[in-house]
């Protein structure tokens, strides 16, 4: 019998009985003190790339240990006779460039990581298409995408608790692909002192790459916060946030959380987040009975919104994270940490179960990712186009009131489309308890065809943050997802 998922779960089962013992390796000094610039010197050899003699559609080409990564991961292949065979270390597959290295007793060291490549853009050249690299961590791409956000196998007291655990893949089996293969299967072992767990990963390549998953964790002890799919990205400044004195209008991998809800029945909402780049750390979520989707979007694709010609954001991937089957109650958590710049990511989004069963029983749930460009996941009736804060013109006689905030929010879609030119559209909006609203506004922009809403509140506390939601309604029909935001204290 091949080799396959209930071989990697039972593997976890039997793993979350016993403590915790990280898979270590005594790594050469020459490599643990190389410097950032000397470890990236260290590239493997495409032509050394797993299945590369065969001329099969996926390769794979592997990461050295050294520097920052010094936890090995375990690498194996399942043939197509289910036999499987370790994928050994060798220091003859690297180049190692300009650094001069002994590798004197390296032995089988392992590797820190492996990326997938396949024809994605070009049937002539394969592009790499995912990398598993670090703790749980996995980055993909659809055609035309850059890399941007990330993607976890699971995230443990990302918010409460007594401190972030970073569950890691510590053994991979992937099964050969056959020659006109459209689909790469690999199976992984994840590890850490409270959760062990068994995932079969399917990737999709195309257009927009899909990676299903199914997964069955198993609790060494009890959490706070038990994170099923988190999504890891970076915000820096937007049209909602600008920056002084950066000559790009934004800067981010993604612009806003989309939440789909359910209420059990087959009702629910849609919801938009605009991030944000808080001075100090903000943790929001969305509770429901039911999720039906969500994920880190970027929305805005147009390249004039960035003006970077090195990191070209518009071409960053939005994922969408689509459970199969129902995850019952829980909410969608979402964490956005302060950043000075583009270098570090600051926003985390993952689905908090409402239960969770004790320690040593199985947790079992699957979901797609769709890593999507411009053609991507939206609300079927109208969704925000642009979220800006700031006040235009103001009569400098007239003092502005130092409490009140104004958005000015541009929505499109297919329902507004449709209106027809006399068409009555009102602005839905409610404030929590600590924001009074004033004003509300909404018309259509002849400029551009799209409806903009305008919002002015006044916030009670100046020092307490402040909620609002909002939508565009005509008549008891909704036309829009439900805009939504956090004024920060101050």
């Amino acid at each position: 019998m091949a080799f396959g998922f209930d071989d990697v779960a039972e593997r976890a089962r039997q793993a979350a009985t016993r403590a915790y013992a990280p898979v270590t390796v005594k790594l050469p000094d020459e490599l643990k003190n190389l410097d950032y610039d000397q470890y990236r010197d260290i590239r493997f050899n495409p032509q050394k790339a797993l299945w590369r003699r065969e001329n099969l559609p996926f390769e794979l080409a592997f990461f050295h240990l050294g520097k920052f990564q010094t936890q090995p991961v375990s690498i194996n292949e399942i043939a197509p006779d289910g036999r499987v065979n370790h994928v050994a270390f060798d220091r003859a597959d690297f180049d190692y460039g300009k650094n001069k290295l002994t590798q004197k007793g390296w032995g089988d060291l392992g590797f820190a990581g492996f990326r997938v490549h396949y024809a994605l853009n070009n049937p002539a050249y394969k592009d790499e298409l995912v990398v598993f690299l670090g703790a749980s961590y996995l980055r993909a791409l659809g055609k035309g995408q850059h890399y941007g956000m990330s993607a976890r196998g699971l995230g443990i007291d990302t918010v409460g608790g007594s401190g972030e655990e970073f569950p890691r893949f510590s053994e991979f089996w992937i099964e050969r692909p056959a020659p006109q293969a459209t689909t790469l299967v690999i199976h992984a072992l994840l590890d850490s002192p409270r959760a062990t767990g068994a995932y079969r990963i399917t990737l999709r390549p195309g257009e927009e790459t899909a990676i299903d998953v199914q997964a069955r964790l198993f609790l060494r002890a009890g959490v706070a916060t038990l994170g099923l799919t988190p999504l890891t990205s970076m915000f820096a400044h937007g049209e909602n946030q600008p920056k002084a004195g950066d000559f790009r209008p934004e800067v981010h991998d993604s612009d806003g959380l989309m939440v789909a809800t359910g209420d059990g029945k087959g009702g629910g909402e849609w919801l938009w987040r605009p991030l944000v780049n808080p001075k100090s750390t903000l943790v929001t979520s969305f509770s429901m009975a039911e999720l039906k989707g969500f994920g880190l979007m970027q929305r805005d694709h147009a390249y004039n919104s960035y003006e970077d010609t090195e990191a070209q954001y518009e071409h960053r991937p939005s994922v969408w994270v689509t459970p199969q089957g129902s995850w019952g109650p829980g909410r969608v958590e979402l964490l956005q940490l302060h950043t000075p710049d583009e270098t570090d990511d600051n926003v985390v989004a993952y689905w908090v179960p409402a239960s969770v069963p004790a320690p040593g029983q199985p947790i079992d749930f699957a979901y797609r990712m769709q890593w999507q460009g411009e053609r991507q996941q939206r609300p079927p009736a109208g969704w925000t186009v642009q979220t800006r804060r700031g006040h235009g013109f103001v009569d400098r006689k007239k003092a502005l009131d130092p409490r009140e905030v104004q958005y000015v929010v541009d929505f499109d879609g297919p329902a507004l489309r449709a209106l027809p030119a006399n068409a009555q559209v009102k602005a839905v909006v409610t404030a929590g308890t600590n924001a009074q609203i004033v004003e509300r506004n909404a018309y259509r922009n002849p400029a551009t065809g799209t409806w903009r809403m305008t919002v002015r509140v006044n916030r009670l506390e100046l020092a307490q943050p402040a909620e609002l939601r909002a939508f565009l309604q005509t008549g008891d029909n909704a036309l829009t997802e439900t805009w939504t935001t956090i004024i920060q204290p101050e």
